[in-house]
């Protein structure tokens, strides 16, 4: 039985007790529906509408192996329509039928709140020739639009869910129970094939009451819900809203961690407000609402986490039993939950609220980095900036994006060393015909590589110094010159400490409330044009000679009829930033900075209104790893493409070399010791060409031609 009663999926072997197929008046099947209680069926509105004015539900998983067929009708009020907005997101779709005569309890179900990212799931419906049922396989892909409907994808193409499948239960395939019911499924222009469902906490948004037949922990702490003798709901801190909405959206950081202080009422209300309207359960339907009046860049996405704890008084197995809970990790229950949670390959989007004030913060922040380590993503809120917060933003944040840039320049170092050897040495055996000119890839690789040294360097030279660790190291997805993963107010507590992190509080505070995330003070200005000059300011010994070597062969080679090529615009990037500085940007960026300075000392004093808190420490220019890794990506596609290609051309060399011997020696036998002048000419030059490094193949494949088809009109015969 399911939990809280009921028949839960069962095995994919026999029909599901629970599955319901519904028929129209017409005896057509309109859908199918899913038993919750003896009396009570879930399905979609529009199969009700499909149905017309008379349902009928046939139970064809009876357990008499029967298929009783009885008269059903729309219970009450319990119809919930399809609705679009303006940009045709949909809402809603859900309806629940009463039954005129009531099923055995043992065949119902009960709807289990899951995390589902990434999950197995397969549902049970009923399409155009499979009256009987059958079952269908997904994964999960993610949630999408205001109303946290889930994006399944088809194992296979046949899988698609079908007119027959609205309405059918979704069912984890790990665990047995129904997460959801199917609503739809699509096939794009672009031959893309997924189905959606609508998860049991959509379902329970929709349909107060069938709470009673849903079950699971639902996904928020009840002590992070609003309450009425808490902070006001009114309170807003919009650049924290907006940065919370935008980590709950999705926006690459993996994880981010802020301090919201004891008594700060308006980033506690924020906070609160987040995860709430994150929750698909609690998300209320005027945030669903395109016309929704809360300021821009602060409403998340439906589903933005799957999971809320406040970790205040509680152990750090307390909290991974709440995980494991979430995540369906029942399996061999004797076993801590840690080690259910580290073998398994699920994930999950976790907030923690008042990490520092567990009761054993450090087993807390082993826990978070497992799950990290583990692909899941993290929203750690600390109460103070001390011991504890900056632990988590060492252990975190800080080793694992010099970890990654670590791995990022074992894979450059690869790229311009081994594979790039490989290509060479098959360039200095054939000519690259019809291939993409890799030299701008290559010298763009090698401009990666040593830009990720010269940051190590810096971060070898200011740990021994014993300085700061950079704004990047805490996020290593954000673009330069912005904090992400550390959030602005990690030094309100009025001290300034030379090792913690430096907070993104001031650019908050300068930045124009009206502009969305991320726009500010530097908004009009090349996000990435101080790191830029740094490597344009501090060259390595040489490197302008060999720039000026490589410029003139990229001059070279955009003169040659390859040039039709599309050129990368991050290979450009890498390279024309280096390469060419504009005029008097030194100068305008030290201008820039210097009042930039003045605004951040203006903000500290306007804000804080504390003598005892230094200024933000500015820190040294920092490699964009994102947009590294995406060109290492491109460099490493591109450089197995063209030696893929280049193997194809020795091949055709090697072909060819052995079809002219063949030739050359059938031809010597015809002539029976006399000599062909004109022949043998022919055969010199197919040879000369062949034997030549690097080898034309296409002038050599047009000069055998030549010279076997002479052969042929001497009678010399066939060697192919």
């Amino acid at each position: 039985m399911a939990a809280g009663g009921g028949d839960p999926a069962a095995s994919p072997m026999k029909t599901p007790s629970w599955a319901v197929r519904i028929r129209g008046a017409d005896g057509e099947i309109a859908g199918a529906g899913i038993l919750l209680s003896p009396d009570q069926v879930l399905t979609c509105a529009h199969v009700v509408d499909r149905a017309a004015a008379r349902l009928t539900a046939e139970f064809v998983g009876a357990t008499d192996h029967s298929v009783p067929a009885v008269p059903a009708r729309v219970d009450g009020t319990a119809y919930v329509p399809e609705t679009r907005d303006a940009d045709g997101d949909p809402s809603g779709d859900v309806a629940l039928l009463r039954l005129e005569r009531p099923r055995p309890v043992e065949e119902t179900v009960r709807l289990h709140r899951l995390s589902a990212p990434g999950r197995e799931v397969r549902m049970y419906g009923f399409p155009y020739a499979h009256n009987g049922g059958i079952w269908f396989r997904s994964t999960v892909v993610g949630g999408c639009g205001r109303d946290g409907q889930v994006q399944l994808s088809p194992v296979s193409p046949g899988e698609l869910a079908s007119p027959g499948c609205s309405g059918a239960g979704v069912a984890d395939s790990r665990t047995g129970e129904v997460i959801g019911m199917v609503l739809s499924g699509q096939l794009d222009q672009h031959g893309n094939r997924f189905s959606f469902m609508s998860p049991a906490e959509t379902i329970a948004r929709h349909l107060p009451g069938l709470k009673p037949h849903i079950v699971g922990p639902t996904a928020v702490d009840e002590r992070l819900l609003p309450t009425d003798d808490g902070p006001s709901p009114d309170l807003l801190d919009e650049p924290f809203a907006q940065r919370l909405a935008a980590w709950l959206r999705d926006d690459g950081s993996q994880v981010k961690i802020s301090v919201v202080r004891p008594g700060d009422a308006a980033r506690a209300a924020t906070l609160r407000r987040a995860i709430t309207l994150a929750d698909r359960e609690l998300r209320t339907a005027v945030s669903i609402d395109r016309a929704s009046l809360d300021p821009p860049g602060t409403v998340p996405s439906a589903g933005g986490h799957d999971l809320a704890v406040d970790a205040s008084g509680v152990t750090a197995a307390e909290i991974a039993e709440r995980i494991a809970d979430r995540m369906g990790l029942w399996q061999h229950p004797e076993d801590p939950p840690l080690d259910r949670i580290r073998a398994s390959r699920s994930t999950l989007n976790l907030v923690v609220v008042g990490v520092d004030e567990a009761i054993d913060p450090l087993p807390l922040l082993d826990l978070l980095e497992v799950l990290r380590a583990g692909g899941s993503r993290l929203l750690l809120v600390f109460r103070t900036a001390g011991d504890c917060h900056r632990l988590a933003c060492d252990r975190l944040l800080t080793r694992p994006a010099r970890e990654r840039r670590a791995r990022l320049v074992e894979r450059l170092r690869d790229l311009t060393g081994p594979l790039a050897e490989d290509l060479h040495e098959r360039l200095a055996s054939v000519v690259p015909h019809g291939l993409r000119p890799l030299d701008s890839d290559l010298v763009a690789a090698h401009a990666a590589l040593a830009d990720l040294l010269r940051a190590d360097d810096a971060d070898g030279e200011r740990d021994r110094a014993g300085g700061p660790a950079r704004d990047r190291d805490l996020d290593p997805d954000q673009p330069p010159g912005r904090v992400r993963g550390a959030d602005r107010d990690s030094d309100r507590d009025g001290h300034w400490d030379p090792g913690r992190v430096r907070d993104d509080r001031d650019r908050d505070l300068d930045r124009d409330p009206h502009q969305p995330p991320g726009r500010g003070r530097y908004a009009d200005r090349d996000p990435d044009m101080d790191w830029d000059l740094d490597r344009v300011r501090h060259p390595e010994p040489g490197r302008d000679r060999d720039l000026g070597r490589e410029r003139d062969r990229d001059v070279d080679r955009d003169r040659r009829p390859d040039r039709g090529h599309d050129r990368d615009p991050d290979l450009d990037w890498a390279l024309d930033r280096v390469r060419h500085p504009e005029p008097g940007r030194d100068r305008d960026l030290g201008r820039e900075r210097d009042r930039g300075v003045d605004r951040d000392r203006r903000s500290d004093r306007g804000h804080d209104r504390d003598p005892g808190r230094a200024p933000a420490r500015g820190v040294g220019p920092v490699p964009d790893l994102g947009r590294y890794e995406r060109l290492a990506d491109r460099v490493a596609g591109r450089l197995a493409a063209g030696v893929a290609e280049l193997d194809r051309l020795r091949d055709r060399r090697d072909e060819l070399a052995g079809r002219l011997r063949g030739y050359h020696v059938l031809h010597q036998h015809s002539l029976q010791g006399e000599e062909d002048p004109a022949v043998d000419d022919l055969y010199l030059r197919a040879h000369a060409l062949l034997r030549a490094r690097p080898c034309d193949v296409r002038a050599a494949e047009a000069a055998v031609d030549a010279y076997t088809r002479r052969v042929d009109d001497h009678g010399g015969g066939d060697a192919r």
